[in-house]
């Protein structure tokens, strides 16, 4: 037999998901805008791969926002657990995205421009923008800095709080940003490189570059996105501290599995099995199931549905008393 409850705790309100998606939107969008304009002007195959990033983000953030929107659908009866999941499927969709409209159309354009070079017109222009759009996505970048702060560890870095992190929205953004930034960094060493040199192929080998840099955020994204969307645990930390909670309660007498699945950015499924003391009434089992739910959604919030299964509980209840069974003497 099982019983389970979901956690009375109330769902947590996205708004720091909200506001990195539309830091990002706005960085982007008059970013790309910018970049291909320039592009036009100065013939700069990096500078068009950069426009194309910067485009590519911007529709990935708007995927995004879908995404998040879509997941505040409350449960029904197809979808009793709701629809966290689906900012993981369009997260994944971004990562794609990326992958194929940004990394591989960066590589086939430098490709192409390195077996049909054009001289380089102004390149001021380009470094202007470059300029600028640095800024913003510094900007954009530094939102999705302070989200993933909220959830690294003490002694950790961004890198293991973005392999941590269960909010796609954000981690997205800062990987693309990040590719963003280095995209930038090698647009600029390209075009420079070229004005110097006077060799026409740095500027579309930056291209190159900047795709391939694209090629493994997408990667990174597809990843951790995948790995969230068939069902990802709290993790090993967490469920160590869940085990203890378990562990100290005074009605149990033994902990097996606590088996969890990351079921939204900010919603946890949780089954535990556990052995309850012998010759417990039905009313000091409820009480500690319901003493355990709270002393769990104290620890953490974002576990909203918890489940037991208590082998004492399968070995059925005593009708005529009202307790759990008592196994006979030896």
């Amino acid at each position: 037999m099982q019983q389970t409850s979901p956690a009375a705790a109330p769902a947590k309100e996205k708004t720091g998901s909200a506001k990195v998606i539309f830091a990002a939107i706005i960085a982007n969008l008059g970013i790309a805008v910018a970049k291909f304009v320039v592009a036009g002007i100065t013939g700069s195959a990096a500078m068009l791969a950069e426009g194309i990033h910067s485009a590519v983000d911007t529709g990935n953030e708007l995927l995004l926002l879908l995404g998040e929107h879509h997941s505040e659908k409350k449960p029904d009866a197809r979808h009793p657990f709701g629809y966290g999941k689906v900012v993981y499927f369009w997260a994944l969709i971004v990562a794609l995205s990326v992958f194929t409209l940004g990394g591989g159309f960066s590589i086939y354009h430098g490709i192409h421009a390195i077996l049909h070079p054009e001289p380089l017109g102004d390149p001021l222009w380009n470094y202007v923008v470059l300029g600028v759009a640095a800024l913003f996505e510094g900007y954009s970048w530094n939102v999705s800095r302070l989200e993933l702060n909220k959830v690294k560890k003490p002694g950790t870095n961004l890198w293991q709080a973005f392999r941590a992190s269960k909010d796609a929205a954000v981690f997205t953004v800062f990987i693309e940003d990040s590719a963003a930034l280095l995209g930038i960094i090698v647009a600029v060493g390209g075009i420079g490189l070229g004005q110097l040199t006077g060799n026409p192929y740095f500027d579309p080998g930056a291209s190159i570059v900047i795709g391939l840099i694209l090629v493994g955020a997408a990667f990174m994204l597809a990843r951790e996105t995948g790995a969230l969307l068939v069902g990802e645990t709290i993790g090993v930390d967490q469920t160590a501290r869940l085990r203890a909670i378990f562990d100290a309660d005074p009605q149990i007498d033994a902990v097996g599995k606590l088996l969890s699945m990351q079921m939204g950015p900010d919603e946890v499924l949780l089954t535990a099995s556990v052995q309850f003391k012998r010759g417990m009434t039905i009313d000091t089992v409820e009480s500690a199931i319901a003493r355990l739910e709270q002393q769990v959604n104290a620890a953490y919030p974002s576990i909203k549905h918890i489940y037991f299964e208590s082998g004492a509980l399968r070995s059925g209840w005593r009708a005529d008393s009202g307790t759990l069974p008592t196994p006979p003497a030896p």
